[in-house]
């Protein structure tokens, strides 16, 4: 049986570079989200409303372990 490793670096690489362009495009959009949720907090928390701090951390936090999950499906360099 062929692990998710193995059978990435056995494919074609015009398919490891979609996957990998795919893989940074959710990243950038992700990121993008979590600065909103910055900005939006921040924005709250100055304007003495608190309220929102602790839902933007959650979503945050939720988008990081997201990333770092990504991350792991990265193609590795070639040799």
């Amino acid at each position: 049986m062929s692990t998710f490793r193995r059978a990435q670096s056995q494919a074609h690489p015009n398919k490891t570079s979609t996957l990998m362009l795919a893989i940074v495009v959710l990243l950038i959009l992700n990121v993008t989200i979590q600065i909103w949720l910055l900005y939006t907090g921040l924005n709250n928390a100055l304007e003495h409303n608190k309220g929102i701090a602790f839902p933007a951390f959650i979503g945050s936090f939720t988008i990081l372990i997201i990333n770092c999950g990504l991350l792991y499906y990265l193609p590795r360099r070639r040799r």
